[in-house]
């Protein structure tokens, strides 16, 4: 399916969708009743952001969204350059200088009466907001409380968590658990009490000087790697392996990862303060990714010229 032309730059001040292969405002971001995305659940998607008029890390978003579509048996009309160029449209048509950037395929609609779903056509979206953070500003100042749910994250036996998804049932509820006890956000665990993850982020604890996260359970997201990236390249000793509730309560510093911050350190775990906020390798991290984002192998800028 061929691309449109690249859009004015702020076309649709504020923000863009690109729907039925056409930039339009945000307004027209629409999906069917009986489309199996909101029906099953039965869709695939990908955010990338952009900080200073420039894309971060934007192939590494761009071939998880192809591997999670390859794994899925989903397919979207356009190749990767294809895609580039359209997310590169709905920043410049937003006018956004810092953007929250996504990629979606969804199942589609069968056939009336249809349950197999090779019969859907698959559709696919696109669109760009203002930047979205984990948390605001003087939250992050203050300190983030992190409340640690009992409930369990859908198993990877059964919904393989490496293909971002929408199976965020346990995630919200788990936010519930973590409003009504008056902390900020929350984490789940896995059937042996180990943290996996958090609604959109990643869990890392410091212990001992060494970084400890998640190996399995978990969306391997690209902040994550980029931390992972960055312990190698600060000599900061790392460790990939399960990390067990209690680890995580007593950890000398803990932050998140993720695309809606970067780097964000916690300052306490159920309502208890973490030893160091923010602690020294965590800040280490955070103005290292930072420094990172302005790189030139790792920015993609945007056009915002007519």
């Amino acid at each position: 399916m061929p691309i449109p032309p690249q859009p004015a730059v702020a076309q649709f001040d504020g923000g863009c969708v690109f729907i039925d292969g056409a930039y339009a405002p945000l307004s027209e971001a629409k999906i069917s009743l009986f489309d199996w995305g909101f029906t099953r659940s039965d869709a695939t998607y990908d955010v990338a952001s952009v900080w200073n008029g420039a894309f971060f890390r934007l192939d590494a978003h761009m071939e998880r969204f192809f591997a999670s579509l390859q794994s899925l048996r989903l397919q979207i009309p356009y190749t990767r350059d294809e895609l580039r160029l359209i997310l590169h449209g709905c920043v410049r048509a937003g006018g956004l200088k810092e953007a929250y950037v996504a990629m979606v395929c969804t199942r589609g609609v069968p056939p009336r009466g249809a349950r197999d779903p090779r019969l859907a056509q698959n559709r696919f979206y696109a669109y760009a907001l203002p930047y979205v953070w984990i948390a605001p500003r003087d939250k992050q100042l203050s300190g983030i409380d992190l409340f640690i749910s009992e409930r369990q994250r859908i198993g990877p036996e059964s919904v393989d968590p490496r293909v971002k998804n929408y199976h965020w049932i346990d995630l919200v509820q788990s936010m519930f658990d973590a409003y009504e006890r008056g902390h900020d956000t929350s984490c789940v665990v896995d059937a042996h009490g180990h943290v996996t993850e958090g609604p959109g982020f990643n869990v890392f604890v410091v212990r001992g000087g060494v970084v400890h996260t998640a190996d399995r359970g978990v969306l391997e997201g690209v902040s994550r790697r980029t931390a992972i990236e960055l312990c190698q390249r600060l000599g900061i000793l790392l460790r990939i392996a399960p990390v067990p509730a209690a680890d995580v309560r007593s950890a000398d510093e803990v932050f998140l990862t993720s695309t809606g911050g970067g780097v964000l350190p916690i300052a306490k775990i159920d309502g208890q303060p973490v030893r160091q906020f923010p602690g020294p390798i965590t800040a280490r991290l955070h103005d290292a990714y930072w420094a990172m984002r302005e790189e030139p192998a790792y920015r993609d800028p945007v056009d915002y010229q007519d």
